[in-house]
């Protein structure tokens, strides 16, 4: 697209979703005009529709800051297009979802701002992103979902629980990308989750999951799965990875469950001869919420370009747990626990300029590291996270 097209789309966008409530009521509006005008779309969502409605504003908020550069705009749309055959989406349904998508920013945007031109340049911009989606779906040779068979469920916390899946046919992922899942709990309600380990031939697979209060999908995975139970789960998406340069050297921040995706990268470069030295970051508020520091332990022990450094937020353990808040002597292979918020504490470290930057976590964890290790001198460009937190 020219620049006059995408700044007519930003634009737009951007008056919308700078009013009060703005995004929120856009994408209100949009599922309201989807499901009254194309009431046999309902079917694909699930009945709570909050989450969906944040995810969708934030694709949309990916995609249009990403007009001019298609190098990273239309592999996420394809990632997407790809994930959507879950549904059993048909390309019908996205001249559906574009044309409600419009009059739902037509509506907003009211008649001074939503001139003829306006409209021509969402016609164009919205069948970019169709046809991109609908194109790598078709081209796609993969299953559209996985069946995952629940082989073993492990307690770490009141609140956390480490899953081993058999898939029913091994699913070719990059380290450090995250699926969507569905449990016989929770119908429609696809949640997304990052693998723990690598991909593998035997179709085997970890997850890691915190129930988070008020979750409907994680409080129910935590609570109710057994061994046993058939998931569903969609094609890998996200942009993480291992870099392909291998001189250049990497530092990763986790919080919680954000160090899955971390572990499963070390451990796909612990398989290969070279790599660049990684120092990685793992917090959590309460040493306890370290849960994973064995195995972390051991890949650190073995591979001498790894260095580690566990951090918490607090000295000692919550009330609930009984064990002390102290590196036992198994965890030689670590550096000393050091106490603080993480973000803070890793640019205390300095600008990490001859870094690539991995931060994984909450939405807010990662905001918060990427703000403060910005103000301590890291280049934007050298930091990468989910797309759309």
């Amino acid at each position: 697209m020219d620049s006059r097209t995408v700044a007519l789309i930003r634009t737009t966008f951007k008056a919308v979703a700078a009013e009060e409530g703005g995004p929120e009521k856009l994408a209100r509006s949009f599922y309201a005009i989807l499901f009254t005008d194309y009431p046999q779309v309902r079917d694909f969502f699930p009945a709570a529709m909050d989450a969906q409605r944040d995810r969708l504003v934030k694709a949309i908020s990916y995609a249009l800051d990403r007009l001019e550069e298609p190098n990273k705009l239309l592999p996420f749309l394809a990632q997407l297009g790809r994930d959507h055959r879950k549904y059993g989406v048909q390309p019908a349904h996205y001249t559906a979802v574009a044309v409600s998508l419009k009059t739902a920013m037509q509506v907003y945007a009211g008649t001074e701002m939503w001139t003829d031109e306006v409209d021509r340049a969402w016609d164009e911009g919205l069948k970019i992103i169709a046809d991109t989606m609908i194109g790598a779906a078709e081209k796609e040779t993969t299953p559209p979902v996985w069946t995952g068979t629940v082989v073993e469920r492990r307690n770490v916390l009141r609140n956390l629980t480490v899953l081993r899946l058999q898939l029913d046919q091994p699913m070719q992922y990059a380290a450090g990308q995250y699926l969507s899942v569905q449990v016989p709990a929770r119908p429609r309600m696809w949640r997304y989750m990052s693998p723990a380990v690598p991909a593998n031939a035997n179709g085997e697979i970890e997850f890691h999951v915190r129930g988070v209060l008020g979750g409907w999908v994680s409080s129910s995975i935590v609570g109710q799965t057994a061994v046993g139970d058939q998931w569903l789960l969609g094609s890998p998406l996200g942009g993480l990875g291992i870099p392909r340069n291998t001189k250049r050297k990497m530092l990763m921040v986790g919080c919680g469950t954000g160090i899955a995706p971390l572990r499963a990268q070390l451990m796909a470069m612990a398989q290969r001869r070279t790599n660049p030295k990684v120092h990685l970051f793992v917090g959590g508020h309460h040493p306890c919420d370290l849960y994973d520091l064995d195995t972390l332990n051991s890949l650190a022990v073995a591979n001498r370009w790894l260095t580690i450094t566990p951090v918490t937020e607090h000295e000692e353990n919550p009330w609930w747990y009984t064990d002390s808040g102290e590196l036992s002597p198994a965890h030689a292979g670590l550096e000393p626990r050091l106490t603080g918020q993480i973000g803070k504490v890793v640019a205390s470290f300095g600008a990490w300029a001859d870094r690539d930057v991995q931060i994984v976590g909450s939405p807010s964890m990662v905001q918060t590291t990427k703000f403060r290790m910005m103000a301590a001198g890291t280049l934007t460009k050298n930091i990468r996270h989910d797309p759309l937190f």
